[in-house]
């Protein structure tokens, strides 16, 4: 058996992973759209800049109404984003400059367009096509729980027949029931045939969702309130909830599901890896997902929900890492995805919220385990205001809420004006980008000192000189108030989210946020010190 210290085959426990967006990142074709021939084109950007595998965003069969997140065939590419082969070509061409390729695997629901629910459909209720999915019998006109829809709104959707079938996310996306035998077995397919391609890895869409408790009882709520998908904020960004009756989430039979991936992919080799999106509620529940015998990795949301505040950071790097060493895990660090508002504007937008954005990447960039950057970050791109009658978020348009469209704008690649050499065309791509961009390019960056990029590029080649060195350790230090330090191996890190400066140990600038003057580190700024 391979050490799990060992940079080939365990490859993911110190990785930086880059997610791609698949609509936004490079359009090929010139329709407005990103696609996968876009992102093979730019894939030396990314070993470029440093990262060591790339998550790619759903791009199978789909009518996108979730933006790829409701499959209808999950072995074949939407004509939208090319072909199987272009799948192909990007796998062969990442692994030729070094990257690993992580796809989107969405397993608690299929698309209304899957064969399976158009067969469930057609065959009314009470049959085999039926019970793939979970259709049950209202009561006099009401929906058979009061449960409610991630996007707003009830979460059940009654057909012609009278029955009613169930959809945590949008009405579009049918729950399908883990509890019937043909759901896991067409999934362990699924995983083969991806791996049988050369793919890396999977990362796992709404992985504590699978099951539902089986009685499919009402949601239980205090006085005077309503119930809740308990998943997302009004904004739609997701954020930490009070612990509370979830009947829809984290059941315990959804590691058996994942005992069983294990063994596929320990079938295809052990440098294979599946990471869930696994929004529990403690941080021990998010650690059963990677127990040994289960998924290798759960994204950690605890670093990106966190206040700006010493404390805060502090307390998500003690939970965290406790959580996942009995475990034997590597843990996980991001600060912003495709479903919440991008960092530098959580931060204060402007000056500021980037230099906070910075201080905050830099401190976690040390921290041990794998980081997960989304595109445009290392640009500085901040949130982005859609005009209401660009948003295209399914949640935006079931509530009339803002959604998350404004993390979605694709990405700036050169030029003075949109789009910015995201594809061949002219005009706008498919979510509109703004007219003040020019500065915030990859070309406009490159070379450019004092730039985003080549900040993110600096931090990720120091990054590669000690991640498989410097051990999993991390010893909190006090400095001051409104500061977090802390030593790993031979670095020592200090992040200030104070007002003021603040003096520094003794030890060699590796690596800033911000200059770093007379041994002062200045507020809103982070460093990282070898000793």
């Amino acid at each position: 058996m391979a050490d799990v210290n060992d940079p080939t085959t365990y490859w993911w426990r110190n990785a930086v992973i880059y997610q791609v967006y698949v609509r936004s990142f490079a359009d090929s074709d010139g329709d407005g759209v990103g696609d996968l021939p876009g992102i093979t084109s730019r894939l030396p950007y990314l070993a470029d800049l440093g990262v060591d595998a790339l998550w790619i965003t759903p791009f199978y069969t789909s009518p996108q109404h979730d933006h790829g997140y409701d499959v209808a065939d999950y072995r074949d590419v939407d004509p939208l984003f090319g072909r199987l082969s272009d799948a192909d070509d990007l796998i062969a061409r990442a692994h030729e400059l070094g990257l690993r390729v992580v796809v989107d695997l969405v397993p608690n629901h299929t698309s209304d367009q899957h064969e399976w629910f158009r067969a469930a459909l057609a065959a009314g209720p009470g049959s085999p096509e039926r019970a793939r999915y979970l259709f049950r019998d209202g009561d006099d006109g009401t929906p058979p729980n009061n449960w409610q829809s991630v996007f707003g709104g009830p979460a059940w959707t009654q057909v012609e027949d009278g029955q009613w079938y169930l959809h945590l996310f949008d009405s579009s996306q049918p729950d399908l029931d883990w509890r019937n035998p043909e759901v896991p077995a067409m999934f362990e397919d699924v995983l083969r045939f991806w791996l049988d391609r050369g793919v890396d890895g999977f990362r796992v869409d709404v992985a504590h969702g699978l099951f539902k408790e089986a009685s499919l009882r009402d949601q239980v709520v205090g006085e005077g309130e309503r119930p809740s998908s308990g998943q997302v904020n009004t904004d739609h960004s997701m954020v930490s909830r009070e612990l509370k009756d979830e009947p829809m989430w984290d059941q315990p039979e959804v590691h058996d599901v994942y005992r069983a991936w294990h063994r596929v992919l320990d079938e295809a080799g052990p440098d294979r890896m599946a990471v869930a999106e696994a929004w529990t509620q403690t941080s021990e529940s998010m650690a059963a997902f990677v127990r040994p015998d289960e998924l290798d990795q759960a994204f950690n949301f605890a670093w990106l929900l966190a206040d700006w505040s010493a404390d805060d950071f502090a307390r998500v790097v003690t939970e965290t890492l406790a959580a996942v060493e009995p475990a034997g895990a590597s843990p996980t660090w991001v600060l912003s995805n495709h479903d919440v508002v991008r960092h530098p504007t959580r931060y204060g937008g402007g000056e500021r919220g980037l230099a906070r954005a910075h201080a905050a990447t830099l401190a976690m960039l040390a921290l041990p385990g794998s980081c997960y950057l989304y595109q445009g970050e290392e640009l500085g791109l901040e949130q982005v205001d859609v005009a209401p009658e660009d948003r295209q978020d399914p949640a935006y348009l079931r509530t009339g809420e803002v959604g998350r469209d404004g993390c979605r704008v694709p990405m700036p690649w050169g030029g003075s004006e949109p789009p910015y050499e995201f594809g061949p065309g002219t005009g706008q791509p498919w979510i509109p980008q703004p007219a003040d961009w020019a500065g915030l390019t990859v070309e406009a960056q490159t070379g450019a000192e004092g730039s985003s990029l080549e900040f993110y590029r600096r931090v990720l080649a120091a990054r590669h000189e000690f991640a498989w060195t410097a051990g999993e350790k991390v010893e909190l230090l006090d400095l001051a108030p409104d500061v977090l330090a802390f030593r790993r191996g031979p670095l020592t890190v200090v992040l200030n989210c104070g007002s003021t400066a603040v003096d520094l140990p003794d030890g060699e600038v590796l690596v800033a946020s911000a200059p770093v003057d007379n041994g002062r580190l200045p507020a809103d700024a982070s460093v990282w010190l070898r000793r």
